[in-house]
């Protein structure tokens, strides 16, 4: 009893230190947002650092997002995800490079993740904490410039900012349910001496969560959603449904409020490999000019111990 009483607390305290940090504003306007994915529900490390070492496993994830195809200078992101859980300890840690296009601009980025577990009487409740930086640099010489004397769009200009995050995330063989602050600190987007701006990073604030239903034994249900905060910005949410055939082939519809809609497809090659797609559909007034969004995501999956290497989420 003693043991449950101590975890409870520490459930009650965590609760509370997010909601604390789910409070923290700023009246600053925003700036450039981070890179989106419509795969998360499969590679929650890109959301929430508490994902590290979820369901036992070592995990490589390669992802390639192609965002409004025909736009010009439209998001291009590549992203190497890989996070393990340790053997007989109760941790996760996890790493997070990606490379980030948008116009100009080229963003680099690398991140470490930690998770601490803790055992309830049904399922795990982990604890993350996330560091790193993101580099970014700027070529305003590719630019057509009206005023070629313009500080803030001259040559080649490069920011290095450093940023934390953390998060809580709950998982059991059929439940999921996560939030997060990934990245905390509100840096400068500007590091020029010749640039007066109070422009700002915001931060983001996702709540997920999912559960699996059991159709009859071939085949599996998932609805889940995510709810994004930016602030500054209206709440935006996520509606999934993903359906299992055999734990082999995965079919899968999303809507993305007042963005597009989405159209999932995953297949599980072997034991360890999985291959996944996304064809993102635009219904904003940027419809008109591009065919959509294709996202495409390869994993491998190591078993560590006795666990299963094929998870829903």
């Amino acid at each position: 009893m003693k043991r449950l009483y101590h975890r409870v607390k520490i459930l009650v305290f965590t609760i509370g230190w997010i909601g604390l940090l789910l409070g923290v504003t700023s009246n600053r306007g925003h700036a450039q947002q981070r890179p989106i994915f419509s795969q998360y529900m499969f590679n929650g490390l890109v959301l929430n650092p508490a994902y590290a070492g979820n369901q036992q496993q070592w995990v490589v994830s390669l992802v390639h997002r192609d965002q409004w195809v025909n736009v010009e200078g439209a998001p291009k992101t590549q992203s190497l995800v890989t996070h393990t859980a340790l053997e007989n300890r109760p941790m996760g840690i996890g790493l997070l490079v990606s490379r980030d296009q948008i116009g100009i601009h080229d963003d680099y980025s690398i991140y470490g993740s930690y998770a601490y577990k803790i055992k309830l009487l049904v399922g795990t409740l982990s604890l993350g904490l996330q560091g790193g930086f993101n580099y970014t640099q700027s070529n305003f010489e590719l630019l057509r410039r009206f005023n070629l004397n313009d500080p803030s769009l001259t040559g080649v200009q490069t920011r290095f900012s450093p940023n934390f995050g953390t998060g809580a995330f709950y998982s059991n063989s059929k439940s999921y349910a996560g939030i997060s602050v990934p990245y905390l600190l509100n840096n400068d987007v500007y590091n020029s001496a010749d640039v007066l701006s109070e422009a700002r990073e915001r931060r983001y604030y996702f709540i997920t969560g999912g559960h699996v239903f059991t159709l009859n034994p071939s085949i599996k249900l998932m609805p889940s959603t995510l709810i994004r905060y930016q602030e500054g910005q209206p709440v935006n949410m996520d509606l999934n449904a993903n359906v299992f055939f055999q734990d082999v082939i995965n079919l899968g519809a999303s809507y993305r409020s007042g963005d597009s809609m989405i159209a999932l497809f995953e297949i599980i090659l072997n034991r360890n490999l999985s291959f996944g797609y996304t064809y993102d559909h635009t219904i904003s007034r940027i419809s008109r000019n591009t065919d959509g969004t294709h996202e495409f995501m390869l994993s491998y999956r190591l078993s560590i111990g006795n666990s299963k290497c094929h998870s829903y989420f």
